[in-house]
Parts: structure tokens; sequence; C-alpha cells
């Protein structure tokens, strides 16, 4: 796993601000909450790319395959929850996947080229900060947000490798254009912490 987080680390503009660690310590039960909620997204932006582009077997299996695991999650963060007592209800989204989502083309081929850039990039992000948080977790998110390493690294790899097909070459262009609007997204200050938030 060591060398699928260096080329993350690699990959990413930043790494997560100290201060962002600082919230989401202070913050466990609302971290878990909008956590579930990123869970259900990844899902329903997997799904709903299945739909959009029904001729694309290799999207359609990758897709398949990530939106079943991303359910997992789901479940799986629910259950910690309910252990915990942690109710699950609504939040108002973050900043962070609208904010690279503006940047997304209208049209196809440079539509899908760019929502697989930004699906990669969110995947990448969320396998960093939890190798952030896990060292300073109890032992049953530690060892849960360790184990959820593996999958978000693959998903990350997929999408960019999904984008490269759609583009039919390199998106190196495309992939800085959304790195550089992810650093502000993540350095600037925030409003409200959520799993993917700026410091707070």
């Amino acid at each position: 796993m060591t060398d699928a987080l260096n080329a993350i680390h690699d990959f990413l503009p930043c790494r997560t601000p100290r201060r962002w660690i600082e919230n989401a310590l202070a913050n466990q039960d609302l971290m878990l909450v909008d956590h579930a909620h990123c869970e259900k997204k990844a899902a329903s932006t997997a799904l709903s790319l299945m739909y959009r582009y029904v001729d694309n077997t290799d999207l359609l299996n990758k897709m398949s395959r990530l939106a079943r695991e991303e359910l997992r999650h789901f479940e799986q963060v629910l259950a910690i929850m309910g252990k915990r007592g942690v109710r699950y209800d609504h939040l108002t989204p973050a900043r962070y996947a609208a904010g690279l989502r503006k940047e997304v083309r209208a049209e196809d081929p440079g539509r899908l080229v760019d929502v697989l850039i930004v699906g990669a990039i969110i995947e990448a992000r969320s396998c960093e900060r939890f190798a952030a948080l896990a060292p300073h977790l109890d032992a049953e998110l530690a060892d849960f947000y360790t184990g959820l390493l593996k999958s978000e690294a693959r998903h990350y790899r997929d999408y960019l490798k999904l984008a490269e097909q759609a583009a039919k070459g390199r998106v190196d262009d495309r992939i800085e254009t959304f790195l550089d609007l992810e650093r502000q997204l993540i350095e600037l200050p925030d409003t409200q912490f959520r799993f993917h938030s700026g410091p707070v």
C-alpha cells in the first residue's frame, strides 16, 4: 500500500492541512455522517456514468464494481455510526465537489474526460485523508480507514485510466487545471467542516 499512497501523494497538489485534521478529530461524529454521504454520492456518480455511457464496456464494468464497493463502504460507515449512537441525517454539501465540477466541459467527449478526472481527484484525496487521519483515531476507526486505502487507490487509478481512454490520449493539461482548483479548495479557509472541506 505504501507505493500506492506515495503515488497519490505525488499526484495531489498538496497534503491535507494540519488544521483540517484537528477539525476532524474535534468533529468525529460529523465526519462520520459526511463520510457516509460521500460514499453514497460516489456510488451515485458511478451509476450515473453507467446510465449515460451505455456503449462503453470498460467504463460499465469498472463503475459497476466501484458502485458496489462504495455502497458496501456506506453500509460499513452506517454500522460504525450505529454502534456509536451517531444519527445519519441530511447535511449541506461541501464546496469541494461542486467547486471541482464547475470546470467540467458541457459537451462530450470533454465532459466525460473531465468528470472522470474529477472522480480520480476525489478518490485520491479521500485516500490521502484516510491515511492522514488513521494514526490519530481509535483502533476501530483507524482499522476501518486503513482498510479503505486499497480500494480508494484503485478507484483513483481506474478513473484516470478511463479518462485517458475517453480522451484517446494523455490528459495532463486537464488534470493540471483541476489540480490547481483542488489546491485552493483544500488549502483556503472554509466555512464549514466536511470530509472534503478546507480548514475551518
